[in-house]
């Protein structure tokens, strides 16, 4: 018998009432931005693969090797660089990434939601301060007081970087 009905009936109507955003077309940008992942300089991490990372992003995987939990930051809807981590790291849009959040927590399969912050700057900071964090910015966002990772053995500057910002049309 459940303990708490009229929380989880309140969390399930919000999941119906979610707004489904319509989603844009989204195209790789012609300038071929990149999309650094970063984390706390204490990390040890200094590479992920692809489908480790989309474990990261997903709360899938809730520590780090070292046993620290992890900490996912990320910016507000509508931004270019959400939209990216949403399409290219999650498969998922807005809608499904928040669903798929909400019903993780309720289950207990997640242990904590996103961070979401309104700025590169705010994040860079947050990931500076808290050791288990990973976010991710451009990378001229990107400064000495955050570690960049390699994804699939590659860094932003390297052409076959699978992490490109997408570019609404």
């Amino acid at each position: 018998m459940l303990r708490y009905p009229a929380i989880i009936l309140t969390i399930l109507v919000a999941v119906a009432l979610l707004p489904r955003a319509t989603q844009p077309r989204v195209e790789a940008s012609r300038s071929k931005d990149s999309l650094a992942i970063i984390v706390n300089q204490a990390n040890p991490v200094d590479e992920l693969s692809s489908s480790e990372l989309r474990a990261v992003f997903l709360g899938e995987r809730s520590h780090w090797p070292s046993g620290r939990r992890i900490t996912l930051v990320m910016m507000e809807p509508g931004q270019p660089e959400r939209d990216t981590v949403l399409h290219e790291i999650c498969r998922m849009s807005e809608y499904d990434f928040r669903r798929h959040f909400l019903q993780g927590l309720l289950t207990g399969e997640i242990l904590v939601s996103p961070k979401t912050l309104a700025s590169p700057v705010g994040v860079r900071k947050f990931v500076f301060n808290v050791p288990g964090a990973v976010g991710y910015l451009r990378p001229e966002d990107v400064d000495g007081s955050v570690k960049v990772i390699r994804i699939n053995g590659r860094l932003p500057s390297d052409a076959e970087y699978p992490l490109r910002i997408l570019d609404r049309r």
